[in-house]
């Protein structure tokens, strides 16, 4: 059977809805993040080198990131209701929404969390000032135009149809779900990106997103 590494609060929740969405029989292994660090465990580079989740076995097979992951599960068990088939004219979309989720959208929003963790962070009195301002210099100048200028640039390809590929509902749609959801949560923009807001309260209530939630536990987009 089908086995997912699942870390807490993470990536690898895309994958667990991804294969309710598929109706695949799975298992999981859960593993906890440190709770100083928030990184992960050790036992994680038993399964992969590199240490990070999500990760999936199948059939001896080792899947590591998460856009392959998507593009191995499609493959495997889709039929073209999650992915518009090979050479249909949506499919380039498709594989463009898979690579700009972790390639274009994650970087600016895992700036801004570093950013603002660096301002709070505990520290000798004396290194407070410089430190908090050359994180909301950092803010300022850089992470904050830059996530302006995607999740402004999401937020209109979402207009047509409130889908990121075609008119109806996809894998592309799982594998943004991550920066979008994090977007809410950490770019101050909520109230100015309606067609965001919207798609992430509607993913929100299908019901693979909530069986997947019951198997992975509490999530937040936070990892």
């Amino acid at each position: 059977m089908l086995t997912v590494h699942h870390l807490n609060n993470s990536r690898s929740q895309r994958v667990l809805w991804l294969l309710e969405e598929l109706e695949v029989p799975y298992e999981i292994r859960k593993y906890e993040r440190d709770p100083r660090t928030l990184l992960a465990p050790p036992e994680l580079r038993a399964i992969h080198p590199l240490g990070k989740s999500p990760v999936i076995e199948d059939d001896g097979q080792v899947v590591a990131e998460s856009g392959a992951i998507v593009e191995y599960l499609i493959d495997r068990y889709d039929t073209g209701r999650l992915a518009p088939l090979p050479g249909m004219p949506e499919r380039l979309r498709f594989t463009y929404w898979l690579h700009y989720a972790e390639g274009s959208a994650m970087p600016p929003l895992l700036l801004k969390l570093v950013a603002s963790r660096i301002a709070s962070a505990p520290m000798p009195f004396f290194a407070r000032p410089i430190a908090r301002k050359i994180a909301n210099t950092l803010q300022s100048t850089f992470v904050d135009p830059q996530l302006a200028l995607h999740l402004g640039y999401v937020d209109k390809e979402l207009t047509p149809t409130g889908w990121f590929v075609g008119s109806a509902f996809s894998a592309a749609d799982i594998q943004m779900s991550f920066p979008m959801e994090a977007a809410m949560a950490r770019s101050g923009m909520a109230t100015k990106l309606p067609h965001i807001a919207a798609f992430v309260k509607r993913i929100q209530q299908r019901p693979a997103y909530k069986r997947a939630l019951e198997r992975g536990g509490p999530y937040g987009a936070l990892g």
